[in-house]
C-alpha cells in the first residue's frame, strides 16, 4: 500500500485511525518506575553495635642482633679470611667459636592484623596467619586500652587462632546463623587495614561454599580487604557475625573485588577445641581422592559426576581396614552425600576420633556400604613404591583385544603382588596408540577393565573381548600407591 502525503488529510486520517482502535478500550494506570527502587542499606546503626567488639592485633617477633657495637657480623669476618687469609685491619682475631660472644636478640614489629572478641572474659579471634611466630601479641580496644595477649591456640589448617586477654565485661560479638546467609546479601566487614584502625567496608556475599581450603567452604564477597583486615569479622544486617575475614585474591597485594572470609560454624567448631585443648582434634581415614570427571562416571555406571574417587589406600589405615580399595568411589559419609572430593575430608575431619562411621561406596556397578571407625588425624607418610628389580613373568603373545587398545600386558610375579598388596591384576609392559593417549605408561598395574576385575592376563585378554567396541572403556589402574581411571577409545 502506498500512502501520498497531502498536508492535513493524512493528520486528520491518522486520528480516525487512532481513535477507531482506543474506541472502548480501558486504560489502567502505570506504576511509577521509582515506586519499585529499593533504597541502599545504612550501616551506621551496626556500626555502632558491632564496632566495640572489633580488636586491632600488633605482633612483635625476637631477632639475632648482627654487627653491633661497631664489630663487623660474622659472615663478613668469614669472608675475609677466605679470601685474603687473615681478618679485616682493626678486627680482632676470631677465637673458638664456643668462646665468641652469643648475639643478642632484640624485638622488631612483625605485623597488624584484626580480631574480634568472643566472650567477655577476654577470649578473641583472629586469624592463625596473623599471629604466627609471634613473640608478643598486643591487643588494643576501641577504647585504647592496650594488653598483651597469650596465644591460646592457632589452626594452621582452618587459619583460625584464639588469644586471650585479662580483662572482663567486654561487648562480645553476636554470632550468626551461616546457613541463613545468602548470595547478594549485604555484608560489612570492619578491621585495621594496612594499620588504619576501625574502618569500616562494605559490599555483597558473591559465593558460598567456595573451595579454596582443604577443610573449609569459604564466603566470598566484593567487600574491601586489605593486609591488615586479616581476622576481622564479616558482619550481616542484623550485626551477627558470619565469618573472619581471612584471604583476598589479588595480583598487587591490594584489594581486586575477591575477598574469602572463613565461615563463622566452623571457626567457632575449631575455636572450641583451641579453648579445651589448645589443639585441634581431627578424623582421618586414610585415602587418598580425586575428582570423578563425568567421562569416568558414565563409563563405571555411576551416571553423575559426584563423590570422591579413591586413588590409594594407605596400609594399615582405617580405610583399608574397613575394605575401601583403590577405584572406589565414596558416594556417602554417614548417610551425607559427596558431591564434590573436598566434601569428604571435611565430613571426616569434623568427626571425633574413634567414632565407627558408615562409608558408601560405589565398586564395579553397585554400591555398598562399609563400617569404618575412624582414626586420628596425622601427618602424611611417605609413599611406597613398587621395586623395579621384580623377576619377569613370562609374557603371553599380545592379543588382538589387547592391540586394539595398544597394550601389551602380563601377569605380576607373587612377589610382585606381595609388595603392592594385591591379589592380582596385569602389569603393562607396552602402551601406545590409544592406551598411551589416554595416559597408560610402562609399569602401571591395571586392576580392572570396564566393571570387571582381571587377575591375570588372560582374564585381562577376556574382558576387553566381551566390550562394547562402540563406547570408550574404562581401566582401573595403579600407578605406584595410586589408583585411576583411563578411558580408551577402541579401534574397531
Amino acid at each position: 500500500m502506498i500512502f501520498k502525503v497531502e498536508g492535513h488529510k493524512l493528520r486528520s486520517g491518522l486520528l480516525a485511525f487512532a481513535l477507531a482502535l482506543t474506541a472502548g478500550a480501558t486504560f489502567l494506570p502505570v506504576e511509577p518506575v521509582h515506586a519499585q527502587t529499593r533504597t541502599l542499606p545504612d550501616f551506621t546503626d551496626l556500626v555502632d553495635q558491632v564496632g566495640p567488639s572489633v580488636v586491632n592485633i600488633r605482633t612483635v617477633e625476637k631477632v639475632a642482633q648482627r654487627g653491633g657495637n661497631g664489630e663487623m657480623d660474622e659472615e663478613m669476618q668469614e669472608f675475609f679470611r677466605r679470601f685474603f687469609g687473615q681478618p679485616l685491619p682493626g678486627q680482632p682475631r676470631q677465637g673458638p667459636r664456643q668462646n665468641r660472644p652469643q648475639p643478642q636478640e632484640e624485638e622488631r614489629p612483625r605485623g597488624v592484623g584484626s580480631g574480634f572478641i568472643l566472650t567477655p572474659d577476654g577470649y578473641v579471634m583472629t586469624n592463625a596467619h596473623v599471629v604466627e611466630d609471634a613473640s608478643e601479641v598486643l591487643v588494643t580496644l576501641p577504647d585504647k586500652r592496650e594488653f598483651k595477649a597469650k596465644i591460646v591456640g592457632a589452626d594452621k589448617r582452618t587459619d583460625v587462632a584464639v588469644v586471650k586477654i585479662e580483662a572482663t565485661g567486654l561487648p562480645a560479638v553476636k554470632v550468626g546463623d551461616i546457613s541463613k546467609l545468602r548470595v547478594g546479601e549485604w555484608v560489612m566487614a570492619i578491621g585495621s587495614p594496612f594499620g588504619l584502625e576501625n574502618t569500616v567496608t562494605a559490599g555483597i556475599v558473591s559465593a558460598k561454599q567456595r573451595d579454596t581450603g582443604e577443610y573449609l567452604p569459604f564466603i566470598q564477597t566484593d567487600v574491601a580487604i586489605n593486609p591488615g583486615n586479616s581476622g576481622g569479622p564479616l558482619i550481616n544486617m542484623r550485626g551477627e557475625v558470619v565469618g573472619i575475614n581471612s584471604q583476598i585474591y589479588s595480583r598487587s597485594g591490594g584489594f581486586m573485588g575477591i575477598s574469602f572470609s572463613i565461615p563463622i560454624d566452623e571457626a567457632i567448631r575449631v575455636s572450641d577445641q583451641l579453648r579445651t585443648s589448645g589443639r585441634v582434634s581431627r578424623g582421618r581415614i586414610g585415602v587418598q581422592i580425586d575428582q570423578v570427571t563425568k567421562d569416568v562416571a558414565e563409563a563405571i555406571g555411576l551416571g553423575k559426576a559426584q563423590g570422591a574417587l579413591v586413588r590409594g589406600v594407605e596400609a594399615g589405615s582405617p580405610g583399608e581396614k574397613a575394605g575401601v580399595e583403590p577405584g572406589d568411589v565414596i558416594t556417602k559419609f554417614d548417610g551425607k552425600p559427596i558431591e564434590k572430593p573436598s566434601d569428604l575430608p571435611r565430613l571426616v575431619g569434623n568427626t571425633k576420633p574413634g567414632t565407627k562411621s558408615t562409608l558408601t561406596v560405589f565398586r564395579r556397578g553397585a554400591s555398598r556400604d562399609l563400617s569404618v571407625t575412624i582414626a586420628e588425624i596425622e601427618p602424611d607418610k611417605p609413599s611406597k613404591r613398587a621395586s623395579d628389580r621384580d623377576e619377569q613373568a613370562q609374557k603371553p603373545p599380545a592379543s588382538a583385544a589387547a592391540k586394539s587398545l595398544g597394550l601389551t600386558v602380563s601377569d605380576l610375579t607373587d612377589a610382585q603382588k606381595k609388595e603392592l598388596k594385591v591379589k592380582g591384576g596385569v602389569k603393562v609392559d607396552a602402551a601406545s596408540e590409544a592406551a598411551a593417549r589416554a595416559g597408560l605408561r610402562e609399569g602401571d598395574i591395571i586392576m580392572a577393565v570396564g566393571n570387571t576385575d582381571v587377575s591375570n592376563a588372560r582374564e585381562f585378554e577376556s574382558a576387553v573381548a566381551k566390550s562394547d567396541k562402540s563406547k570408550s572403556l574404562s581401566i582401573l589402574f595403579r600407578r605406584g600407591d595410586w589408583a585411576q581411571y583411563a578411558l580408551i577409545r577402541q579401534t574397531r
